[in-house]
């Protein structure tokens, strides 16, 4: 899976940085006394770098992509962009699959 990342790197050595997404959302929700709503502290839209820099999200990434992200020769072409970025220029290797799977375990990450 390591090399999927290497494919879509020679595509998007162009590709500007996306925003970095905040760590965890908090709502103070409705004025009714309702609990605040909290968003996932990852997504697919989360810079590889980000996801990356916690042991949790590492262990995902590590589990659903193959390997150690962090240790791919072209890591730093692709760790400011996140995985809905990568995916697209995959070839189809990283498939809409493997993307949910991904998203599904960093969603269950605290």
């Amino acid at each position: 899976m390591m090399s999927l990342i290497a494919i879509a790197l020679f595509a998007a050595q162009a590709a500007p940085a996306p925003a970095p997404a905040p760590a965890t959302a908090v709502s103070a929700g409705p004025a009714t006394g309702a609990a605040p709503a909290v968003t996932a502290k990852f997504t697919l839209d989360t810079p590889i770098e980000t996801i990356e820099a916690d042991a949790k999200g590492k262990e995902v990434l590590t589990a659903d992509l193959g390997g150690d992200v962090s240790q791919h020769p072209m890591y730093d072409s692709f760790k400011s962009m996140s995985l809905n970025q990568v995916a697209p220029m995959s070839g189809g290797k990283i498939t809409d699959d493997v993307l949910k799977k991904v998203a599904t375990d960093l969603a269950a990450i605290k």
